[in-house]
């Protein structure tokens, strides 16, 4: 059984910077992604960003880019997003996810799976980010 548990998260003011951690256990597939979600008070649940472990790709929703990275550390069995200069507006519920196997091709991208949700079958129980002064 997979597990993933976040943490990281909190309050900060905007402008500041939070790194969000997921250590994922269980997980046998050789080839998958690791994403990052959030879901903010009556909003639907979006992806933030998102990594695939094959060919270390990463893709990011246009609202964060050049602002947070996603990375991962194998040997910690951890996924990271850094998230620099935050706004008031990244305020949310982050969850970790994994994907479905998958191995990236010209006909199933990192991108195409970003945005189904369908494509993500495991999940954390999520960390509470809030930017405010």
């Amino acid at each position: 059984q997979v597990q993933l548990v976040e943490s990281g998260g909190g309050l900060v003011q905007p402008g500041g910077s939070l790194r969000l951690s997921c250590e994922v256990s269980g997980l046998e597939y050789t080839h998958y992604a690791m994403g990052w979600f959030r879901q903010a008070p009556g909003k639907e649940r979006e992806g933030v960003a998102c990594y695939s472990n094959s060919d270390r790709r990463t893709a990011y929703v246009d609202s964060v880019k050049g602002r947070f990275t996603i990375s991962r550390d194998p040997t910690k069995h951890t996924t990271y997003l850094q998230m620099n200069d935050l706004k008031p507006e990244d305020t949310a519920v982050y969850f970790c996810a994994g994907s479905v196997p998958f191995f990236p091709t010209e006909s199933r991208t990192l991108e195409d799976i970003f945005s189904r949700q369908s494509e993500w079958e495991s999940w954390g129980q999520g960390t509470q980010v809030t930017v405010s002064s």
